[in-house]
């Protein structure tokens, strides 16, 4: 009978293993860190336009009111871009309407994007504001850099943008803004 011998493993092996359960880390630790950043929208975007005039817009109010951003210098301005088909516009909204109605001295304008009329319409019928809303008849949302609906820009007297948040604002980070424009 021939006696088998049983070797240790190689050397090369547990190399390889090793290296495959650090490469394992490293990905585990990357997609971890990937999934947190996708639910933790930032609270606050960097923006090309802080601390510069803010671009010329103009809307269409529902109400039958023409409403460019120039002409409401003098106040802070809320400017918010939604859209009827924007699902966190839609939880936003509520908020919107009642720090409108809490802070009369700050102007809230909501600029309807990448929209028609009719649903936009309806969104506001569902969502009523108490600040002009509409859809952007001159200028663009994109000179404002919006990526996506909501984008909410916080502009301050002299018509000086000075925050930009991205995603649906909820009561307490919305007073939190309001307080640094002056509202």
């Amino acid at each position: 009978m021939r006696e088998q011998s049983v070797q240790a493993p190689a050397a090369g092996s547990k190399a390889r293993l090793a290296a495959w359960a650090v490469g394992g880390l490293a990905v585990g630790a990357l997609l971890a860190v990937l999934a947190w950043g996708v639910t933790h929208a930032p609270l606050l975007a960097p923006s090309s336009l802080t601390g510069h005039p803010a671009p010329e817009l103009t809307v269409q109010a529902f109400d039958g009111r023409t409403i460019s951003v120039s002409a409401l210098r003098g106040r802070p301005l809320v400017l918010n871009f939604w859209a009827s088909w924007c699902v966190p516009c839609r939880q936003e909204a509520p908020v919107l309407a009642e720090a409108a109605r809490a802070h009369a001295g700050v102007q809230f304008l909501g600029a309807g994007i990448q929209d028609s009329e009719g649903p936009a319409r309806a969104f506001q019928r569902q969502y009523p504001a108490p600040y002009p809303v509409g859809l952007v008849t001159d200028g663009s949302y994109l000179h404002y850099g919006v990526t996506g609906p909501p984008e909410t820009y916080f502009i301050d007297s002299a018509g000086i943008v000075r925050y930009r948040y991205l995603g649906p604002l909820d009561a307490p980070t919305l007073l939190a803004y309001l307080g640094r424009i002056g509202g």
